[in-house]
């Protein structure tokens, strides 16, 4: 079964330099329905202007994923990383005991479109820490490529959870599958295009909670770009 949460389901806000989209409750949205799936607690599609960005600001005890789209990120903490984000790089931040962190658009003439990704740790009071890594194309072309995990598995970012999440783009005739297991819940994120899951038609901004089903098959995409999450 698939429960789906539509684009325009989503809560919207449009600062001018920020055009975001909530997936679950975030900031001044509140819905009670959409709190978040296990530990996967927010999906934040983001757009921020040229030279725009979030201003230094603090974290502390959660698992952060940054997924650019489009353009380019530039990010800076309070662990003397510096760095640019581009599309197929996973940038992965454990705030831990607490880190101080900016995200701006490193453009000054073209926006940047990335998702913004919370997952709850496992463990708290960690060192804070960094990592960022591309994914080439060729390894997500018809296929969920894993992209972070609890150990590191196939060279995917680490985060401080039990939950792995997955990247896959789908065109065409190309088709992936993915066995379920037992005990696990599941969301699917549609980044990009239009893509069947388990035959139901979804588009951009389109997630879906799955749930007692054997399989999650990915189908009938078109520009397709697709995030699967597996969460305890």
């Amino acid at each position: 079964m698939l429960i789906t949460r539509k684009s325009q389901e989503r809560g919207h806000v449009n600062h001018g330099w920020l055009d975001s989209y909530h997936s679950f409750s975030f900031g001044g949205y509140y819905d009670p329905a959409h709190m978040g799936v296990s530990v996967l607690r927010v999906i934040n599609e983001d757009r921020v202007s040229p030279s725009g960005g979030f201003a230094p600001h603090d974290h502390q005890d959660m698992e952060i994923i940054s997924y650019v789209l489009e353009g380019s990120l530039r990010h800076k903490d309070s662990m003397g990383n510096s760095s640019v984000i581009r599309p197929g790089e996973i940038q992965r931040m454990s705030a831990g005991t607490g880190v101080t962190h900016s995200e701006f658009n490193a453009s000054d003439s073209e926006p940047v479109h990335f998702l913004q990704i919370w997952i709850q740790p496992d463990v708290t009071g960690i060192a804070p820490s960094y990592e960022q890594t591309l994914f080439p194309e060729a390894e997500k072309r018809g296929r969920l490529r894993l992209v972070a995990s609890p150990d590191g598995e196939a060279g995917s970012v680490t985060i401080h959870q039990n939950a792995r999440l997955y990247c896959a783009l789908v065109d065409g005739n190309e088709v992936d599958t993915h066995s379920t297991k037992a005990g696990l819940h599941y969301y699917a994120q549609v980044a990009a295009g239009t893509v069947s899951i388990n035959g139901v038609a979804l588009q951009a901004g389109d997630g879906a909670t799955i749930t007692a089903e054997p399989e999650i098959r990915l189908s009938n995409g078109h520009g397709a770009e697709v995030l699967l999450f597996e969460l305890p």
